[in-house]
């Protein structure tokens, strides 16, 4: 019989590094998969619809909510963002595992609907780091930094509802518990007799 897969939520303030430490377990685990969410988001240079995001105008993504096509969707300052929930259960259904990159509140839906996921918030290790982090993307001028570092406040007292707690101060330290955490769910008893029935009926037999 197939394990289902598990699914994972990770949410972090803005540069936190969330995006390079969930490219990084996706590139060092197999069978894990990251969803590409729906925005209303002006696609960037250098992105491709389909792979960085599935990009929607507004009216789209609104026939898409009043469809219920979404697993959890948000507005994140004037932009809108969605999950996929036929891709998300079809995948899981596949027996691999999912990783959502969403905000506090989308973690919170997704617990609503799919109890069994398991969720992550990654924290950086001081707010004088995390200001240096977001001024060195040269991206933003001051008023936006303050903003976003208001934004990331509010974020961060949200990190108790989580069920594991990462600190990114040693990028391959925070990658390493990533990993650990992915691989010991693996190992639940539950998901190694599923994985494992007919040797473990074969052992005892």
């Amino acid at each position: 019989m197939l394990s289902t897969g598990t699914l994972y939520t990770v949410s972090a303030p803005s540069g936190a590094g969330k995006t390079s430490l969930v490219k990084a377990v996706v590139d060092a685990v197999d069978n894990l998969l990251v969803s590409v969410s729906h925005t209303t988001r002006a696609q960037r240079p250098g992105e491709v619809d389909g792979i960085n995001y599935h990009f929607v105008d507004r009216t789209q993504f609104e026939q898409m909510v009043e469809n219920g096509d979404f697993l959890e969707h948000a507005q994140v300052f004037t932009n809108a963002y969605g999950t996929s929930k036929n891709w998300v259960l079809e995948t899981l259904g596949a027996g691999k595992d999912v990783i959502l990159e969403i905000d506090w509140q989308g973690a919170h839906q997704v617990r609503q609907l799919i109890p069994s996921a398991v969720s992550l918030f990654i924290l950086p290790p001081s707010r004088e780091t995390l200001r240096q982090r977001l001024t060195g993307r040269g991206q933003d001028n001051d008023s936006v930094i303050d903003a976003r570092m208001a934004e990331a406040e509010s974020e961060m007292s949200h990190y108790g509802e989580a069920d594991y707690l990462i600190v990114n101060d040693n990028f391959n330290v925070a990658l390493n518990e990533f990993r650990a955490i992915i691989i010991a769910n693996r190992l639940t008893l539950e998901k190694q007799r599923l994985r494992h029935q007919s040797l473990l009926n074969n052992l005892l037999s």
